[in-house]
């Protein structure tokens, strides 16, 4: 599974469905995560705290570390298909699922391995990937 920054933001800030995230993380298969989520998770976590980057980056590589998570490359294709993703379902779009720039990416890196995304809310749900 691919597992995107909302969901690694809501487990370390204990957001009401942390524990249900995180059990789906456990029961998943060979958990992954991309640079741009990881980057996005940081910062989303020092918006809500008020807290510097380092101390958080930190966090946030140890729980990728405990729980198993592999971080993989971006690669050109990848990236194909995030410019896909987003002329599909991107912001501005039309389409209701409003996808971002990290979003785009977290589909991306799902569709070209072939595995759900671990997320919160329901814009992956409203595109044609699988979610965990």
């Amino acid at each position: 599974m691919f597992v995107d920054a909302s969901a690694i933001v809501a487990i370390l800030t204990r957001e009401s469905d942390a524990d249900g995230l995180a059990d789906r993380l456990e029961a998943g298969a060979e958990p992954i995560t991309s640079p741009i989520a990881i980057f996005e998770a940081v910062l989303g976590i020092c918006r809500k705290r008020q807290v510097g980057v380092e101390e958080v980056q930190e966090e946030v590589r140890a729980f990728l570390g405990m729980a198993g998570i592999g971080v993989v490359a971006i690669s050109d294709g990848d990236a194909g298909l995030a410019l896909k993703a987003f002329d599909r379902y991107g912001k501005g779009r039309g389409h209701p699922a409003q996808l971002n720039l990290g979003d785009c990416f977290a589909y991306a890196c799902a569709k070209a391995r072939h595995v759900p995304v671990l997320c919160k809310g329901d814009d992956f749900r409203q595109t044609d990937i699988e979610t965990a």
